[in-house]
């Protein structure tokens, strides 16, 4: 069950995290279902399940079911969400998203999986885990911080995205680090973030930005080590 798990998260996460333009969301936010990004985006989830799925016509259930439900829950979503329950909706969101997923695979009860290259469960679950470390996190973080915002945030001395891409660094070291053994390489590279980033601390007038730092840095390589242990047991799990 976990490779079919495997593969329908996956799909997901390429449907609605890295093929999800933020200027698709903010359409649809806005023109609720009228937005066409609305069904494009519900067409590259269908490709994607069929892409992981490798278009087996055996799932073709599974995959009615996913879009339709999709489409339903993100139609409760745009029509109930504000600004002020932003985080609520989008977790409450992903969750039902992954509770459809669970219940099909509960339903298919199906570990075959074609031994090829990319389909091999392993291979699956790394890919599924980086993407979690890195455009996954990025948007989990992002909208857990919303309630927040900074003047340094909007600073126009900064790249753009620079913080986004940092972080995804960040995560893919403690990722590696996990997967390598090295859980002193993890305090190293919080002490060396902290060095850099003591400057800004420094000049700061008053506990704000410190305390939007901490929770920043606590929270992205706390993620990264929930997905880097949980990686590890779900390896461990398909070795047996």
């Amino acid at each position: 069950m976990i490779i079919l798990c495997t593969k329908l998260i996956l799909a997901h996460i390429i449907g609605d995290f890295v093929f999800q333009p933020d200027k698709w969301v903010k359409d649809k936010e806005f023109k609720k279902h009228k937005s066409p990004f609305l069904y494009v985006h519900l067409l590259i989830h269908a490709a994607a399940i069929c892409i992981v799925l490798q278009f087996d016509i055996a799932y073709w259930g599974a995959l009615t079911f996913i879009i339709v439900s999709h489409f339903v829950i993100d139609l409760i979503k745009l029509h109930f969400n504000s600004k002020e329950r932003t985080r609520v909706f989008f977790f409450i969101d992903q969750l039902a998203h992954l509770l459809v997923i669970v219940i099909l695979v509960y339903i298919y009860k199906s570990d075959a999986s074609p031994q090829i290259n990319f389909y091999e469960p392993q291979m699956l679950l790394l890919v599924t885990a980086i993407l979690l470390v890195t455009v996954v996190s990025a948007i989990v973080m992002k909208v857990a911080m919303t309630n927040w915002n900074l003047e340094e945030d909007a600073n126009d001395d900064s790249l753009k995205n620079a913080g986004k891409y940092i972080g995804m660094l960040e995560r893919l070291f403690v990722f590696t680090f996990i997967l390598l053994n090295q859980w002193q390489a993890i305090g190293f590279l919080i002490a060396a973030k902290s060095v850099f980033r003591f400057g800004d601390l420094s000049r700061a007038k008053d506990r704000k930005l410190t305390e939007y730092i901490l929770i920043g840095t606590l929270l992205s390589f706390g993620l990264a080590i929930a997905i880097g242990i949980g990686y590890q047991y779900a390896k461990a799990y398909l070795a047996h």
